[in-house]
């Protein structure tokens, strides 16, 4: 049903998320980011609440593997919910509860944590790890793309997928990249693809733009964001 990648760029310190779906608008439900704290997925039977509970207990002080154990303790069906969480220090934890659908997997990685369900293939999950990682030195959107579409070439899911996301927070307290395509009949992960290769020649410029608009490039239209 989903599988994802959350992750803490080693480099910028840069927490991002990128995950796909059979369901609709699969992002706006499963990823979860927070500047200087952390990254989180709630995904499988998917509990919303559980993403923000997460990074809440980051900010905290609490390490990811305790704070995987108090947020499914805190929920009642805690054995439908996969989780993975990366924190500051690139710390991570992965939960996978015994009511996970069909094939399930998560590897912990070096600052990043890959995890799926109704899986193709449990190598889904390593693709996608492998992938991340090999592209070691790319911009980090690459980074966490490269690894959602070696999962999409490993198998993917047992069904095709419709929805796809990425969102990246870093240096401003909103995400400077925030990406979905919450539909599609065919590839939506193919689709983030071009909507990444759309969005990268102005990141940089909507970011200045909110945070010194005095010095940012204008694109000469009255009231543009």
């Amino acid at each position: 049903m989903t599988f994802s990648l959350v992750a803490r760029d080693e480099t910028t310190g840069a927490f991002g998320v990128v995950v796909t779906s059979s369901s609709p608008a699969v992002a706006a439900r499963c990823a979860h980011v927070r500047s200087g704290v952390g990254a989180a997925t709630s995904q499988n039977v998917t509990n919303p609440a559980l993403g923000p509970r997460l990074l809440r207990l980051l900010a905290e002080g609490v390490d990811p593997k305790h704070a995987v154990a108090a947020a499914v303790a805190s929920d009642e069906y805690s054995g439908y919910r996969q989780l993975a969480v990366v924190d500051a220090r690139g710390r991570t934890a992965a939960f996978s509860g015994e009511g996970t659908l069909g094939t399930h997997r998560a590897v912990e990685g070096s600052g990043v944590v890959a995890a799926g369900n109704l899986l193709s293939d449990p190598g889904v999950v390593d693709a996608m790890l492998a992938a991340y990682e090999r592209a070691a030195g790319a911009e980090f959107e690459e980074r966490l793309l490269a690894g959602l579409l070696a999962g999409r070439d490993a198998g993917g899911e047992e069904g095709p997928e419709h929805s796809a996301g990425l969102v990246v927070v870093h240096e401003a307290s909103w995400p400077v990249t925030d990406l979905r395509v919450d539909w599609a009949d065919d590839d939506p992960m193919g689709e983030l693809e071009q909507l990444w290769r759309r969005w990268a020649k102005e990141k940089r410029d909507y970011l200045s733009r909110a945070l010194h608009p005095a010095e940012a490039p204008s694109y000469g239209v009255p009231g543009d964001l």
